[in-house]
């Protein structure tokens, strides 16, 4: 029987790109560059699967065809709010994704980004490397300590439970949750959270504020500027969600005239740009999307695809099937 086509956006982890290669037809996209529309339109044409990332943006244009040969998008990463899911619906594309696997990684960059930008360890660096340091002084780069202190986490998912994780059980901090479904009271114990209903409540009670929810529309510009009013003049917000769950302008205002006491984020609304008022922003702490960027679990991330396809190529429901 004659193996599947497979065309894999992005370059992946070597380990996964050989085991792909031993299973499936494979083309790899050498230049590591994200695809066009039209050229979506051609793969889609020409493969039986299409394995993409975020980078990947597959809206209605990517998908009119008539006759779609591929059966299949197995995307590499959790969300996948890029992915047009009524169009690939109507063509009967199935449609995977890659959670579990990079939930901890993602939490330990989450808790990095808090530190970096409560301590104000990106002024300290830059101000080391350009030579400006001149020595020890009690009023140098001073920034606000995190242990104790109140953190609200906006989406109550895997990722979002590891970071209360991480700040409950590793800085003492008191946790409040906003999640559009209720969370078992068992699971709330584990981090003593409190549980609130809205957003508009989370907000005024918390020292730093951590976005965990999905992208897609429903949470396009969720933190907007009615709600970046609702923060405490000192809080700090941290984002590794989606970058359009924030309105970036608003935001931008809210540093630039210090109604809020900061930022950090690992991803933005039109990714790679950056809006440059908010580059301008002294009070940002701004990483390249490195949420899950770790060799374990990069690797993981390629073998869950890997899973999701032999179990739809050999019959089986894919156990990551997300449409």
């Amino acid at each position: 029987m004659q193996k599947p086509t497979v065309l894999v956006t992005r370059r992946w982890p070597a380990a996964v790109e050989q085991q792909l290669a031993e299973t499936y037809n494979v083309e790899l996209n050498r230049t590591d560059r994200p695809l066009t529309s039209a050229e979506f339109r051609d793969a889609i044409l020409r493969y039986d699967a299409v394995l993409p990332t975020v980078t990947d943006k597959i809206g209605p244009q990517a998908l009119d065809v008539s006759k779609p040969r591929t059966k299949i998008f197995a995307n590499y990463g959790v969300g996948y709010s890029h992915i047009d899911l009524e169009s690939a619906k109507s063509h009967g594309i199935a449609i995977t994704n890659t959670p579990d696997v990079l939930s901890e990684c993602t939490a330990d960059l989450a808790m990095t980004l808090m530190l970096m930008v409560a301590r104000r360890a990106s002024d300290g660096e830059r101000e080391l490397r350009s030579g400006a340091w001149d020595g020890w002084r009690p009023t140098h780069l001073i920034g606000t300590k995190v242990s104790g202190k109140t953190l609200g986490i906006v989406g109550f998912g895997r990722i979002g439970q590891e970071m209360a994780r991480r700040a409950h059980h590793g800085f003492g901090m008191d946790i409040v949750v906003y999640n559009r479904s209720p969370v078992r009271p068992d699971v709330l114990a584990q981090y003593n959270a409190t549980q609130v209903s809205t957003i508009e409540e989370l907000l005024p009670q918390c020292d730093f504020v951590s976005l965990h929810c999905p992208g897609g529309e429903a949470n396009t510009k969720l933190i907007n500027s009615q709600r970046l009013d609702l923060m405490k003049p000192d809080a700090i917000l941290i984002n590794t969600a989606r970058g359009e769950v924030v309105d970036e302008a608003a935001l931008a205002q809210s540093l630039q005239y210090e109604t809020i006491g900061g930022a950090a984020l690992d991803v933005f609304e039109r990714e790679p740009a950056i809006n440059p008022v908010l580059a301008q922003c002294e009070n940002v702490v701004m990483l390249p999307h490195l949420g899950s960027a770790t060799r374990e679990a990069r690797q993981a991330m390629g073998f869950r695809v890997l899973d999701n396809l032999n179990d739809f190529f050999e019959g089986r429901a894919p156990r990551d099937r997300v449409a």
